[in-house]
């Protein structure tokens, strides 16, 4: 990699400060920071240049014991920044409580463009008032959590990153690269976004409305193995009859019987569980290959381009040619 970057002046580059806690999950911040600093190595103009804050200056222990240093203190932070990152951690109830991290949220979100929180991160922007009236995700653990005890935010739960304005928030995780990357996008093109992931061997970088969980991980696995196998078997037969009258009859139940039993084992209808791995597979292929619609639909089961794009925007929140435009595997 050519460090394109190299000999700028730091004024000319875009502040991330990203704030941290005793106990925040290391990945929130190194995702981010890498994506921003990738950026800049790969030519965006300007670049990034990411600081990290605390409630005060000083050595902060992450979650897995790694220590890093916060150059800066939030009251004492004096300038513009771009993005203001608040990273989550296991003890972000604690962080919460801490009135001169939440004051210095607040302060600190007065003077920056955007405002950004991974993982349970968004509990600090919540706790500091700064998404009332707004939509919002985080780690899908914490979401009713989430709803709960912030009712002025719309808590949309199952979504990697959302958008409002000038706040974003992303779910758990690794999730915050592809907030940082959504970023990166949004400020200079998806070539460059795509470019930066390429570098970092992130196998895609997923749009915001896609959800937490492919179908097969956000269902329960079924005790029975007539049930783990029909999973196995629709997967591999997406273009066969998946009605339900078809599946009871492939585990030998009646329909009301197989219907009762799969929801009750995998918490997910039949029905919804095949759309779900339909969607999935048509993403497979997007991502892969340049397939027309009509085949891809075809190959899924979906049968028309129509039905694609109606049950694909139900899922993913984008329409089939945007996330293939988007999103392509490299």
């Amino acid at each position: 990699m050519t460090p394109w970057s190299a000999g700028r002046r730091l004024d000319d580059m875009r502040v991330v400060l990203i704030v941290v806690f005793d106990g925040f999950q290391l990945t929130d911040l190194a995702g981010p920071a890498d994506v921003f600093s990738g950026a800049a190595l790969l030519g965006a103009t300007p670049g990034y240049r990411v600081e990290l804050a605390a409630a005060q200056a000083g050595p902060v222990r992450s979650s897995c014991g790694i220590e890093v240093t916060a150059t800066h203190g939030l009251d004492t932070w004096d300038g513009p920044v771009d993005t203001l990152l608040v990273v989550g951690g296991a003890t972000v109830w604690v962080a919460a409580q801490l009135p001169e991290l939440i004051a210095g949220i607040q302060r600190m979100a007065v003077c920056s463009t955007r405002v950004g929180s991974v993982c349970s991160g968004t509990f600090l922007l919540a706790r500091a008032g700064l998404l009332d009236g707004r939509r919002a995700t985080t780690h899908w653990a914490g979401g009713e959590l989430l709803a709960q005890q912030f009712p002025a935010i719309t808590t949309e739960p199952d979504r990697i990153y959302v958008r409002d304005g000038p706040m974003w928030t992303s779910a758990g995780v690794t999730a915050g690269i592809d907030l940082a990357l959504a970023i990166v996008a949004a400020d200079h093109g998806p070539d460059l976004a795509r470019e930066v992931a390429r570098w970092m061997v992130v196998y895609l970088h997923r749009p915001g409305g896609q959800s937490q969980f492919s179908a097969p991980l956000a269902a329960n696995p079924p005790k029975r193995d007539s049930l783990r196998a029909l999973q196995v078997w629709m997967e591999e037969n997406l273009e066969s009859d998946l009605s339900m009258p078809a599946l009871a009859a492939h585990v030998g139940m009646s329909t009301r019987h197989f219907s009762r039993v799969f929801t009750g084992e995998t918490g997910s209808t039949p029905a919804r569980y095949v759309e779900q791995v339909r969607v999935a597979a048509a993403r497979r292929l997007l991502e892969t290959t340049d397939h027309p619609m009509d085949r891809v639909a075809a190959a899924v089961g979906l049968g028309s381009p129509e039905t694609l794009y109606r049950i694909f925007h139900r899922h993913l929140g984008i329409p089939p040619g945007e996330y293939r435009s988007r999103f392509t595997k490299f």
